[in-house]
């Protein structure tokens, strides 16, 4: 089995998205971990806030694999419509952060509204452009941006699992 971080984020509708999106995820593999749910202005764009989460995912499958007849067609299924404007309000958009200990892409270190949920499921993570702890990078980078987190969103997928302060 691979271990992978996935990044879920919707602003349109996102108390619905989420919760569906890692419903749909469980049907094809094993959600261990699931972060708080986190609201925060949009990036890119004047649309409306967006709800971010993380999730520890287990699966069989290979990252090209996952992506495309997993992470795609749950996209699909709720909605999603790629366009050209990479910041277009979204049903659900999920990114792969880190397959089996990997980083998948190095844009996500400097986004906080993919590290701090991560920082709350795999806190002993190095960032590997810094090689700080995700702790203090989510600390660091929660200073610049607004963000709060909402408890309420995912509580049934968290039950009393601890989680990271940052």
């Amino acid at each position: 089995m691979h271990q992978v971080y996935l990044s879920l984020g919707s602003n349109i509708q996102p108390a619905i998205h989420l919760p569906k999106a890692l419903e749909l995820l469980r049907e094809q593999g094993e959600i261990r971990k699931v972060s708080n749910a986190w609201e925060s202005k949009a990036v890119g764009s004047d649309g409306p806030n967006f709800l971010n989460a993380c999730a520890l995912f287990h699966s069989p499958r290979l990252q090209n694999d996952l992506r495309e007849h997993v992470l795609h067609p749950i996209e699909a299924k709720l909605g999603r419509i790629r366009t050209a404007d990479k910041y277009a309000p979204r049903t659900i958009d999920i990114d792969m952060v880190i397959f089996d200990n990997q980083s998948c892409n190095n844009k996500f270190w400097n986004q906080a509204f993919v590290v701090v949920p991560l920082a709350e499921i795999y806190p002993e993570f190095r960032n590997p452009l810094t090689g700080e702890s995700i702790i203090q990078t989510a600390a660091r980078l929660r200073k610049s941006v607004w963000m709060e987190p909402r408890p309420d969103v995912l509580s049934s997928f968290n039950g009393n699992a601890p989680k990271a302060q940052i």
